[in-house]
């Protein structure tokens, strides 16, 4: 499966952005797909997952209600809509797969990843 993640870019805080996650060569309809962000001098860090039908999805705390995952498997795609953008949300975004039955937060569990695209939030 390759992965690969758009739509980052700058915005002021309060802001919001949409992020997209396409995969190809494989279907991800039945993956679990999360979202994951490294920010600068920091280890990366868990955002969200969401299960194969969108039954189940996990958020961090640090973005639960300001950010909302979903997925289209006919498209072979899973979208981060991002609301009230922080400062402190600056990172670099990666999408990932994982074969898990369930959203998992631990990227260790995730076999695939996208190549991360950069989200800015000036204060």
């Amino acid at each position: 499966v390759q992965l690969q993640a758009s739509g980052g870019g700058l915005v002021q805080a309060g802001g919001s952005l949409g992020l997209s996650c396409t995969a190809s060569g494989r279907s991800i309809s039945r993956f679990v797909m999360g979202w994951f962000r490294r920010a600068p001098g920091k280890e990366r860090e868990f955002v969200t997952a969401i299960d194969w039908s969108g039954g189940s999805i996990y958020y961090a705390d640090s973005v639960k209600g300001r950010f909302t995952i979903s997925r289209d498997n006919a498209k072979n795609t899973v979208y981060l809509q991002m609301l009230g953008l922080k400062p402190e949300d600056t990172a670099v975004y990666y999408c990932a797969a994982s074969a898990f039955n369930m959203p998992t937060t631990r990227s260790e569990n995730y076999a695939y990843w996208g190549q991360g695209t950069q989200v800015t939030v000036s204060s």
